[in-house]
């Protein structure tokens, strides 16, 4: 099974909406075909590895990261009954599928057609694996990752905005790398006009400048639609698309520009005069993005952590001091009256990158 989720993780950032999924066939202790779901669209892992195991899958067992589906609303066949009629006596499966036209269904075709089944092994790491995809499918809205770059006092920008570059360039690549697992990025007006970032994902020290691999989807939130004409994230419309989120408050005649230029503009409710993240999430959650990163300034942080919508938070850590309270901190806002009050961080991990430091938690709803 470890084999299989390390098949699985081949397929980050290709396979959404879709989970990912490993799957290896074996015959007397020796593996006779392993494969990975490569993409939305083209066939399972277990028909992949079935497929290269051929008459040798007969009598063995299938160890296969995701319970084999049984529907038909999709673009591929099942693959329970392909699973049925290869002649396996036994399927080992990491997890359940949380889709409810799966859930457990897959798993009961499999043992009444008198199959040896087994669920549950590595299924911590197989849940983990497709936290994204979980969340997606339980909530409808996409798993929000908070990303940020910070020195050790918390700041992420100086008293005049200059933020780059806090962190060394091994802790950027591995922003880019992020960038290219994730099915959309996120940032505010704020940003764009400050930092006039592109958001693609790129390549490395020598050919940063260059965009490389998958590019996920770029969303900014504009609630007056100030964004220039000529920022980055406006560029390269075509192969990275672009989602301008504002409200009622826009001009007409900007949007006309916009969507001229290949943007796509959306119009959504408002909080506080403001875009309402939870009605972005909403929308882009029912057009398939299961997963998005946020790259915000400390206003975006600020609205989204205290609506509630953070799944995940990463941050890089500068050896670093800027001190002043008139330089920008990862968190605007108010902040709490009380330490009980603290957003808090389940299961946090730390991680050395090059002269910097990844800590990564999964975030505690707040009290």
């Amino acid at each position: 099974m470890k084999r299989a989720l390390s098949l699985a993780a081949r397929g980050k950032g290709k396979t959404s909406p879709n989970p990912m999924v490993g799957a290896v066939v074996v015959q007397h202790g020796r593996v006779v075909g392993e494969a990975y779901h490569r993409q939305a669209g083209q066939p399972h892992a277990e028909i992949l590895a079935l497929q290269k195991a051929g008459p040798r899958a007969r009598g063995g067992t299938l160890y296969v990261t995701l319970e084999p589906c049984c529907h038909s609303q999709k673009r591929t066949p099942p693959c329970a009954p392909l699973v049925i009629q290869s002649g396996l006596s036994r399927v080992c499966v990491a997890m359940t599928d949380p889709n409810p036209q799966v859930s457990g269904q897959g798993i009961k075709i499999l043992k009444r057609a008198g199959l040896d089944v087994s669920v549950g092994v590595l299924e911590k790491e197989a849940q983990q694996l497709n936290e994204g995809y979980r969340h997606w499918i339980k909530t409808g809205q996409p798993f929000v990752i908070l990303k940020g770059a910070m020195t050790l006092d918390g700041k992420i920008a100086t008293k005049t905005g200059q933020s780059q570059w806090i962190t060394s360039e091994r802790a950027r690549q591995d922003v880019h790398r992020l960038r290219s697992h994730v099915d959309a990025v996120m940032v505010g007006i704020g940003s764009v006009q400050s930092d006039d970032p592109e958001l693609s994902a790129r390549g490395s020290k020598h050919s940063e400048k260059r965009r490389k691999g998958r590019q996920p989807i770029r969303v900014v939130l504009d609630s007056r639609l100030r964004i220039p004409i000529k920022a980055k994230v406006l560029t390269w419309a075509h192969e990275q698309p672009t989602i301008v989120c504002t409200t009622a408050q826009a001009s007409p005649k900007k949007i006309k520009t916009l969507k001229h230029r290949g943007i796509q503009v959306w119009i959504v409710a408002q909080k506080n005069g403001m875009v309402s993240l939870k009605a972005v999430l909403r929308k882009l959650g029912k057009v398939g993005i299961s997963t998005v990163l946020l790259e915000g300034g400390s206003v975006l942080n600020s609205a989204a952590l205290h609506e509630g919508v953070v799944n995940q938070v990463r941050l890089y850590v500068a050896p670093k001091l800027l001190g002043g309270q008139d330089s920008k901190s990862l968190i605007g806002g108010v902040s709490p009256k009380t330490i009980e009050q603290a957003w808090h961080l389940e299961n946090p991990e730390l991680k050395k990158i090059g002269q910097d430091w990844l800590v990564v938690g999964s975030l505690h709803p707040r009290k």
